[in-house]
């Protein structure tokens, strides 16, 4: 099936990536001669995950073959992922449940109503795909055109960061802010190989951004979490914010975002 396929293709692609990003000295092996690719070389990955180097290859170049969760495990370790990158390969390698493919995302009315009770902390609630389900004025304010959807298409965090103008004035550090949103749409997506939601996101994206064509190859991947961002403010100049995300607990993927302004230095 063509599924299968395009899921096999993007675990040739994450493990090759991750091949890639490491060194021979990282793992002890010496580095000899010169090397055409950065990284180690397939059959030394093999090596130290204890599998047969063409059957490694074979993972990589995305044929129809089958490994067990252990030689999976195994590959984890020699590629040093970290939590979210093993989960990541896991999935695609069919050895943890893909979430379902989605419709539209809603929220019930006492949900979408916690933004409100917020103000005057900028906050707001994402769906999976980054669509803004609900936000406050403040949240408004704080980050402006991103709620004005002329095209009758739900706000989207990740087409404002990467296709709206004033998200590159708004974020002091865009570079940095994009690409761990890029990673963390990438995890999302991993756990959706089915829904047209992300599929149509990423097209969008990388038709209309360049930062999107040049990052999404490197295939990182991150979990939303909280943490510290400089935003500029009309007539403050840049200011430290504090984030908090929460997860819904019946939408897990859905996630209410909170705004403070930081009395610590954002790093």
């Amino acid at each position: 099936m063509q599924h299968e396929s395009n899921q096999r293709r993007e675990l040739g692609i994450f493990l090759r990536s991750r091949r890639e990003r490491i060194t021979p000295d990282q793992v002890g092996l010496p580095s000899t001669g010169r090397r055409r690719t950065p990284g180690l070389r397939r059959e030394e990955l093999a090596l130290l995950a204890g599998m047969s180097a063409t059957w490694y290859t074979y993972l990589e170049q995305g044929r129809d073959v089958r490994a067990s969760y252990q030689v999976f495990d195994a590959l984890a370790t020699a590629l040093r992922l970290d939590r979210q990158e093993r989960g990541h390969l896991f999935r695609l390698a069919g050895h943890a449940p893909a979430a379902d493919a989605e419709g539209p995302e809603t929220l019930a009315a006492e949900v979408a109503a916690v933004p409100l009770l917020l103000q005057p902390h900028p906050a707001y609630i994402i769906g999976g795909a980054y669509d803004v389900l609900s936000y406050n004025q403040a949240a408004d304010e704080l980050f402006p055109n991103l709620t004005a959807a002329a095209d009758r298409r739900p706000a989207n965090f990740a087409r404002w960061v990467f296709l709206d103008p004033a998200a590159r004035n708004v974020l002091v550090d865009w570079e940095r802010e994009a690409r761990g949103l890029l990673a963390r749409l990438r995890t999302l997506a991993g756990r959706h190989p089915g829904d047209v939601r992300y599929t149509e996101q990423i097209d969008e994206l990388k038709a209309s951004s360049p930062e999107v064509r040049a990052w999404w190859p490197q295939y990182d991947v991150q979990a939303r979490h909280g943490g510290r961002k400089r935003l500029r403010r009309p007539g403050r100049g840049a200011v430290d914010f504090a984030y908090t995300a929460f997860h819904l607990a019946e939408q897990p993927e859905q996630t209410l975002v909170i705004y403070s302004e930081d009395q610590e230095p954002a790093e």
